[in-house]
């Protein structure tokens, strides 16, 4: 407003104004495919278990096979969780949701290789889940 109370000053739209252009300027360097490509690939990093041959974080290698072997229990698959060697099953369930619902929603949007890998993101852990 201006000093009377009832306008808009001139500086103040033409800040608005650049701080508009701005933002898009900025969105516009953005990659969103190639943050949704290595939030993907963040997932094969965190799989536990027997990885398979297309496993694409190669310095990672089968972790947990014996998990639960004591008790007849086979715990091997899904996803570590907090950097350590936990698997929670309700923070999984809840992400391995939320990523099929953005594959249903947005999976047209998405490269056949790319929807490939959010697939097996997906069944990689729904196949722990379902044990």
């Amino acid at each position: 407003m201006g000093r009377d109370g009832k306008t808009i000053s001139r500086p103040f739209i033409g800040l608005l104004s650049l701080l508009g252009m701005l933002t898009i300027v900025m969105a516009a360097d953005h990659n969103y495919g190639d943050a949704l490509s290595k939030s993907i690939l963040f997932f094969e990093g965190q799989r536990s278990g027997k990885l398979p041959a297309n496993q694409r974080v190669s310095w990672r290698k089968d972790s947990a096979l014996q998990d639960g072997s004591d008790w007849k229990v086979d715990l091997a698959g899904g996803y570590y969780d907090a950097g350590d060697n936990v698997k929670y099953t309700f923070p999984m369930a809840f992400t391995t949701t939320l990523l099929a619902w953005s594959v249903v929603e947005y999976g047209g949007d998405m490269g056949n290789e790319e929807l490939t890998h959010a697939l097996e993101a997906v069944r990689w852990s729904t196949d722990f889940l379902l044990k």
